[in-house]
């Protein structure tokens, strides 16, 4: 196997082992020119379609959000207004800047924001060289 072959591989899992799946609809939130190409390659390719904007009307199944420390709004706010357009199940992947970036985010504080809004944190992983994702899920309702 060569060393692309091999990076394709690994990208895929990455997607799969963060809950992407075949057919889903991904809403990318907060892109800018510091993202993670590879990540947001992966997630295209695991999932089938192209990541839809902040402007995409309809309902999804996942959330992609790019979250810094210098954003004008409130994450547990974005949070709440999210759970309203994704689909019963879906994920929210929030990616920061690992520590020591520019731009970091302490998981607490991602955890809190996640409580207020009503989500539940999965998992945290290491999505790239400069990114960690926390991935949410919704509460189970009764």
């Amino acid at each position: 196997m060569s060393a692309t072959a091999g990076q394709a591989q690994s990208e895929r899992g990455l997607a799969d082992r963060l809950g992407f799946k075949p057919g889903q609809v991904v809403q990318e939130i907060g892109f800018d020119d510091d993202v993670d190409e590879q990540l947001r390659a992966s997630i295209a390719e695991r999932t089938g379609n192209e990541l839809v904007d902040e402007d995409y009307g309809d309902v999804i199944d996942a959330v992609l959000l790019w979250w810094r420390d210098d954003e004008e709004d409130d994450l547990a706010d974005v949070l709440m207004d999210m759970i309203s357009t994704i689909e019963d199940g879906g994920i929210i992947l929030v990616l920061t800047p690992k520590a020591g970036r520019e731009g970091h985010v302490s998981p607490s504080d991602v955890a809190e924001a996640a409580s207020t809004a009503g989500l539940s944190q999965t998992s945290a992983i290491s999505t790239g060289q400069n990114w960690s994702g926390t991935r949410l899920v919704a509460k189970t309702r009764h």
